[in-house]
């Protein structure tokens, strides 16, 4: 919780947290306040409005994980190799980092012009490193003949979807998770 005057980074926690579970439509700046310990007219000293917060949130997320997969996808490695670490590692992010990941991959959608633009920029920097990816498998012989933009989708998609099922208390371990849909990814779109 935040104390009286809340810090940044706090209040994003809280309000990515509320976003995950109530949806950004669905949180109010009452509610964030609320949750960081702090009365509304006080978020206002750190925010200027929701949307700003939730800019703040999927920036964050893109700006700490674009990186380590762009770096998975320049590496020297065969190309089935480099997708099946680059599954895990988004996998592995996304439990990691739920409530913020999950505001990138659903809430994202809700944001303005102004920062949606910016937004899907950034969203379309994070997916071409999987793309790349691809067409070097797909070149090198080591994947079929697939469509790229619709197969990096459908990967992700199927990613992604864990923010709706994975629970930290559940039957299922995230390293075995993500080595898993690592595997079922290179499958997916293996040559052989």
């Amino acid at each position: 919780m935040a104390d009286a005057t809340g810090s940044r980074q706090q209040i994003l926690e809280v309000a990515a947290g509320l976003f995950r579970r109530r949806g950004f439509a669905g949180t109010g700046m009452r509610d964030i306040a609320a949750g960081a310990g702090m009365v509304k007219s006080s978020l206002y000293n750190h925010f200027t409005s929701k949307q700003a917060m939730l800019f703040e949130i999927v920036q964050q997320t893109v700006q700490r994980t674009t990186p380590a997969l762009r770096a998975i996808a320049e590496a020297e490695l065969p190309a089935t190799e480099r997708l099946r670490r680059a599954v895990a590692a988004h996998v592995t992010e996304l439990i990691r980092d739920l409530d913020n990941v999950a505001c990138f991959v659903e809430e994202g959608r809700f944001l303005e012009p102004t920062y949606l633009n910016a937004h899907l920029a950034s969203r379309d920097e994070y997916e071409r490193s999987f793309r790349r990816i691809l067409v070097d498998g797909v070149e090198s012989g080591e994947f079929r003949p697939v469509g790229v933009e619709l197969t990096s989708r459908a990967l992700l998609g199927m990613c992604n979807w864990v923010a709706r099922w994975y629970r930290p208390d559940g039957k299922l371990d995230a390293a075995r998770i993500a080595a898993d849909y690592g595997e079922l990814a290179v499958r997916a779109v293996a040559a052989v």
